[in-house]
C-alpha cells in the first residue's frame, strides 16, 4: 500500500487519517524495508521520542480500565497536538477512522512492537554513587521492560554488597558479568573522569545502548548508540523561560533580580558542551 499522500498501484490516494476527535483504531501495513520486516529507520527520532511518551500515557489508561481514547485526549494527555500526533501512529501503521476511538490496548501493543519492548531489556548501572543508588531501587524499570540485573563500581567497600538486592561487582568483572547476564543497556553513573573508561568496558562487553548521566562526551562505534542526560544544562534550559519572560516584561514591572552569573571577566566559569556524541 502507498504511504500518506502518495499514489496506490490503483492510481487512487489512501484515505488520509480522521479528522474527527472521535476515532477508532485500524491497523494499516506498517512501513517495512521491502521484505516485509518494520523498518524502525523509517520513523524520524523525534517522532520514536514521542512514541515513548505516547505509549507512558497508554499504559496509565489501560491501567485505569480505560479501552478507547480519541486523538485529541491523547495529544493532550502527551502534550502534543492531535495533527502531530496522527502523523507519529501513522509512521507505526496506525490511522484512525471515525467511530469510536482509538482502541488502547492494540496502539500499546503497536508502539511496544516499534520500539523493541517485545522483550525485556537487560540493564547495568555503572557508579553506585548517591544517583547510582536511586536507579538500582527504582522499581519502575521492571514493570516497563527494563530490570537492572548487574552493579558496578571500584569502591571495596561496596563489592558483594547487594543494592536494591543486586549485588554490586567491581567494573574489571563488566564484560564477563554483562555477557552471562546478556545485558543489553548500560547506564553511567560515573565521575566524569571514568566514564570513557567505564563506556570503552560496556562497548567491549557487547553492549550496544548506553545511557550517559556524566557530563561528558562519549566516543562510540557507529553501532553504540549514547542517550545524554545533563540534569544541569536541563535546568539551564528552564532558566531561560522565566528570564525571557523578564526581559519581554513591559517596562516599570519588578524584573528578578540576577544572580552571581558565575562569570570571571564576562567568560563562564564553566564550559558547557552540547550534548553531541563523538564517533570513532
Amino acid at each position: 500500500m502507498a504511504q500518506r499522500g502518495q499514489s496506490g498501484s490503483n492510481g487512487r490516494r489512501p484515505v488520509p487519517p480522521a479528522e474527527n476527535a472521535a476515532e477508532v483504531t485500524a491497523p494499516m501495513p506498517p512501513l517495512t524495508n521491502g521484505q516485509g520486516a518494520l523498518s524502525p529507520r523509517a520513523i524520524p527520532e523525534a517522532a520514536v521520542a514521542r512514541l515513548a511518551v505516547y505509549l507512558r500515557v497508554l499504559s496509565g489508561m489501560k491501567e485505569q480500565g480505560i479501552r478507547s481514547v480519541s486523538s485529541e485526549e491523547l495529544s493532550v494527555a502527551a502534550g502534543v497536538n492531535s495533527a502531530k500526533l496522527r502523523k507519529d501512529l501513522s509512521y507505526i501503521g496506525t490511522y484512525g477512522t471515525r467511530g469510536v476511538g482509538y482502541e488502547v490496548e492494540v496502539l500499546i501493543d503497536q508502539i511496544e512492537r516499534v520500539l523493541g519492548l517485545t522483550r525485556e531489556q537487560s540493564v547495568a548501572v555503572v557508579g553506585i554513587g548517591n544517583l547510582g543508588h536511586a536507579l538500582a531501587n527504582y522499581g519502575g524499570f521492571p514493570g516497563r521492560g527494563f530490570p537492572v540485573t548487574a552493579l558496578f563500581d571500584v569502591d571495596p567497600d561496596l563489592m558483594g554488597v547487594p543494592v536494591g538486592g543486586i549485588p554490586v561487582h567491581h567494573i574489571d568483572d563488566i564484560s564477563p558479568v554483562c555477557r552471562a547476564k546478556e545485558i543489553t543497556i548500560g547506564v553511567i553513573a560515573t565521575p566524569p573522569a571514568a566514564a570513557q573508561t567505564v563506556c570503552d568496558r560496556l562497548v567491549a562487553a557487547g553492549v550496544e545502548c548506553i545511557l550517559n548521566f556524566a557530563p561528558v562526551v562519549l566516543q562510540v562505534p557507529e553501532t553504540v548508540e549514547v542517550r545524554k542526560v545533563d540534569l544541569a544544562v536541563e535546568l539551564q534550559i528552564l532558566s531561560f523561560h522565566p528570564a525571557r519572560r523578564a526581559d519581554s516584561a513591559p517596562t516599570g514591572e519588578t524584573a528578578p533580580q540576577p544572580r552571581n552569573s558565575g562569570r570571571v571577566n564576562g567568560t563562564p566559569r564553566h564550559a558547557v558542551d552540547n550534548g553531541a556524541v563523538v564517533r570513532r
